[in-house]
């Protein structure tokens, strides 16, 4: 199957969308005025050192200094391997001791600036590849944790073979395998090698010749991922919408992934390249709860902090020669669309899909054949089990972002997220109770009551008997007042 990647453009959105077989499968986004600075390298300048609080501020060009703890130093750092002896003699060191005022240090931000925090940084240098994490002043090499434990030595063995090649004649420095690493071949494994050997070479050599406070290396934006992550052999073309970006993306991938560049275009049609391709349509539809199969059934999708939910439904798939094989070919079709809405939606964690029932045990192995199939298309690790005695097939898909739906909606402010808001007269009965509370520890002339138009309009129609009688009872006049304003379950009893 062949697959395109387009990308849309502007200064302060970028947006790519990966298409294979004419269908969206996955879209990624990153917006100008989110984008952090985690993994930036500046030449900081030691601007002061805080004996007492063994930390010192680093200037690094940015609003404001930037702060460097003693456990985040290098030396401390590597005391961490060292034997026991050293590292007690290390851990003692303190900052003072190590860094000055006025010193030029290589640090990185290992955490963003909040509030009137700054930025929390480390000598530590990590560049992160594909699937590698590249450690330029370490020699040691870790495993993910989440890799098993029996393949580990395999892999590290097949690193270091690899590392010797391509790092050569230079000190290789150190790694960490992702967890993506696993399923890596040779030849991934050396293209992310040769990218992080030439990105180390380029921050070395622009330490020495920038002035203090300079950024020597920013992690890679959403484009510059495109080529490093998303590009396989089934890719056909990359296009991108905008001149500019065009020739930057080029000439970084003719410096780090020049078997990318050929597949790069320049797309200058008139209309929107979303527009053009349909991904405007399908990203409102990747926002709904329901997702219609071709077959006439369709999906119910529900995404809580914890898991997310997926209910298949017949619908009015009625086209089979029995009930059975309806079931049947609708669980089928269901297993390649959910397995595309996860990548799509870009769901994570615990997932349960509620296939409808099959008395089938070859039924139920063909399902979940067909789902292994489609998730191997899949770039995040996923693990599946089999049907359980309730029939609902458990997986998890590991978190690696927001969810596009975190991405581009929040809560809503009516219902705060429950996806349901009381009814009118739910209101009016909560707005009568309220009056009767106030009237037994108050005594105002009067009660007026604001609320949205439908609530006012069934006090006044529906409901007036009842309020007629309840100023009765209480023995002061109920006013009606309309606020446009208000939320749909807000009220205000005002004690005039």
């Amino acid at each position: 199957m062949q697959q395109d990647i387009l990308i849309n453009w502007t200064p302060h959105e970028t947006r790519v969308a990966v298409v294979e077989g004419g269908a969206l499968q996955e879209v990624h986004l990153e917006r100008a005025l989110e984008r952090g600075l985690v993994g930036n390298v500046y030449l900081g300048r030691v601007a002061r050192v805080l004996p007492g609080m063994q930390s010192a501020f680093i200037d690094i060009g940015l609003e404001r200094a930037a702060f460097l703890h003693v456990a985040d130093l290098l030396s401390s750092l590597n005391a961490r391997h060292a034997d026991l002896e050293s590292q007690a003699n290390a851990s003692v060191l303190p900052i003072e001791k190590q860094v000055f005022e006025g010193q030029t240090l290589l640090v990185q931000v290992i955490k963003d600036p909040i509030g009137t925090k700054g930025a929390r940084l480390s000598t530590q240098i990590s560049i992160a590849g594909r699937f590698l994490v590249y450690l330029p002043q370490d020699q040691h090499i870790g495993v993910s944790q989440k890799i098993p434990l029996e393949t580990r030595e395999v892999l590290k063995k097949r690193l270091i073979n690899l590392a010797v090649t391509a790092f050569a004649p230079q000190p290789t420095g150190g790694f960490i395998l992702r967890t993506n690493a696993e399923d890596a071949s040779d030849q991934e494994l050396s293209d992310d090698l040769v990218y992080l050997r030439k990105t180390w070479a380029r921050i070395h050599e622009q330490s020495s010749k920038l002035p203090p406070m300079s950024n020597l290396h920013q992690d890679l934006s959403l484009l510059q991922r495109v080529l490093r992550d998303m590009v396989s052999d089934i890719t056909q073309s990359i296009r991108i919408d905008s001149k500019e970006q065009f020739t930057a993306l080029h000439a970084f991938g003719e410096a780090f992934m020049p078997a990318s560049v050929s597949r790069l275009v320049h797309y200058t049609g008139e209309r929107p390249i979303f527009d053009l391709f349909g991904i405007e349509d399908d990203l409102g539809k990747a926002l709904g709860r329901r997702v219609d199969l071709k077959s006439g059934g369709y999906l119910m999708i529900d995404q809580t902090e914890a898991l997310t939910t997926i209910d298949v439904n017949t619908g009015g798939f009625v086209g089979a020669r029995n009930f059975d094989e309806t079931i049947f070919k609708t669980n089928l079709e269901a297993a390649g669309a959910i397995a595309r809405q996860l990548r799509l939606r870009n769901l994570g964690g615990i997932v349960i899909a509620d296939f409808i029932d099959m008395s089938s045990l070859e039924h139920q192995q063909a399902i979940l054949q067909e789902f292994a199939k489609h998730l191997k298309r899949d770039r995040v690790k996923t693990m599946v089990s089999g049907f359980s005695g309730l029939g609902l097939v458990e997986m998890t898909r590991k978190r690696t972002r927001e969810s596009l739906a975190h991405l581009l909606c929040e809560p809503c402010k009516a219902c705060q997220g429950k996806g349901l808001v009381k009814t009118a007269r739910t209101l009016v009965y909560s707005i009568l109770r309220e009056i009767l509370r106030e009237a037994r520890q108050f005594n105002p002339k009067e009660f007026r009551v604001v609320a949205t138009q439908t609530v006012i309009e069934m006090l006044l129609d529906e409901e007036r008997e009842h309020v007629a009688a309840l100023s009765e009872f209480i023995g002061k006049p109920i006013s009606l007042q309309v606020d446009p304003i208000m939320g749909i379950e807000q009220f205000d009893i005002i004690l005039i």
